[in-house]
């Protein structure tokens, strides 16, 4: 594949934005070969600034869930671009889409709308706050809630003041989290949970309901606020709440990435005893009230309701689940497939610097499938089985060049001193 083009523009970004490319899609952060700059996308594949094509597991980490450019998506959001996007006050569409999500989330009495996953975390948090007049959060150790001083996993740039009161738990474990709560006293507001263990760079690990239960249970023993963070894993678990498949209502639950299938929006969602808190603080954009996202994310909740899409992406899912463990076997690789089968990382045991699985996700990127090799991937409605087909059969050609060239690979010098500290 040739890489010209997007050779030339990480030259021109060096020059004019901090590090090229900041963010999850940092050059530091990806195999050599991934590039940076893309073209255009349709339904579930993406083109690269030199017109390389890949099918693209990333989804655009995780906006698109119909498929790219989706045509009734795009025309409900063309057609209210024409009557009006960013003005001086809200449209319409925004309570009807409070409504709908409302409708739509067992825990929900209100929602509240904002730009980006860190707005809705930060949001809740402080709603917290403002409900119970306490100070301590509790986060998973390793979690990700987003980018804001107060969670950014990366520290350059934060001081200690910025994560007072943030304090952390092991996820899935009672114990730890029983002692997190003991120690946080009459000052716990609130009990962060993601919907299941997806931490970068390590195997990912469903919800143990016991855990989610008993999480339910010590907020509601201590009056403190249960939050599910769903930015990522939102409307591809469940057309609802994730935790409502174990059973557990979240106080707060936190929404973004493809519920308007890649249009700019986020949301929180919260039970009525979290109303008071929620109607006392300021919290607003310039762009937070913008008319588009809001008849995108219709269309879009419009379809989930009325299509078989999270059935397709989950069988989807099992089918290429069950080739690639087989194709690994056969090549005697230990692969390793960790998550929900619509949300799948892709890991080698006994990797620990991320040789082999830099290696093997380069050769499925030569061979146009476009995988990750230490965040979580994702499905939309638009793929097929004749995709997972094809990417079982690239995965079988990768499996061969990983074992033909092991003695050669070496680690990723960034993402190996990362893991390793």
């Amino acid at each position: 594949m040739h890489r010209e083009t997007d050779r030339d523009l990480r030259d021109r970004a060096k020059k004019v934005l901090p590090n090229g490319v900041y963010g999850h899609q940092s050059t530091a952060l990806l195999p050599g070969a991934y590039p940076q700059f893309f073209s255009k996308a349709k339904g579930a594949y993406l083109w690269d600034a030199d017109g390389n094509k890949y099918l693209d597991f990333m989804c655009a980490y995780g906006p698109n869930l119909l498929g790219y450019a989706d045509e009734r998506v795009n025309k409900a959001a063309i057609e209210q671009l024409a009557r009006g996007d960013a003005m001086t006050g809200p449209s319409s569409l925004m309570v009807e889409l409070a409504e709908v999500m409302v409708d739509m989330v067992s825990h929900a009495d209100w929602a509240m709308f904002c730009k980006n996953g860190t707005d809705a975390t930060t949001m809740a948090k402080t709603i917290a706050r403002a409900q119970t007049d306490r100070r301590v959060i509790l986060v998973a150790a390793g979690a990700y809630h987003g980018s804001a001083p107060w969670c950014t996993p990366r520290p350059a740039g934060v001081i200690a003041d910025d994560r007072a009161f943030v304090e952390t738990y092991e996820y899935n474990n009672i114990e730890s989290l029983e002692s997190a709560v003991a120690a946080a006293g009459d000052d716990l507001a609130a009990v962060f949970a993601a919907p299941f263990k997806h931490d970068a760079f390590t195997a990912q690990a469903l919800p143990d309901p016991a855990y989610a239960q008993r999480a339910r249970a010590l907020c509601d023993e201590t009056g403190a606020m249960l939050i599910v963070d769903d930015i990522r894993a939102g409307f591809r678990l469940a057309r609802d709440c994730s935790w409502e498949a174990i059973g557990v209502r979240p106080d707060l639950s936190t929404w973004g990435k493809s519920f308007a299938n890649g249009l700019p929006i986020s949301a929180l969602l919260g039970a009525d005893r979290a109303r008071k808190g929620a109607a006392s603080i300021y919290a607003t954009g310039s762009f937070w009230f913008s008319a588009v996202p809001m008849a995108a994310a219709l269309e879009t909740l419009k379809i989930l309701r009325e299509t078989d899409y999270l059935e397709h992406i989950v069988r989807l899912g099992d089918y290429l689940r069950e080739g690639l463990d087989e194709a690994a076997s056969k090549a005697g690789l230990p692969f390793n497939q960790t998550g929900p089968v619509q949300m799948p990382l892709f890991l080698f045991d006994d990797d620990p610097d991320f040789r082999i699985g830099f290696a093997w996700s380069e050769a499925m990127l030569r061979r146009g499938i476009y995988v990750h090799p230490w965040h979580n991937m994702f499905f939309c409605q638009a793929m097929s089985e004749h995709d997972m087909d094809l990417t079982i059969t690239a995965a079988i050609e990768a499996f061969e060049d990983v074992k033909h060239n092991m003695q050669t690979l070496e680690p990723h010098p960034v993402v190996a001193k990362m893991v390793s500290s």
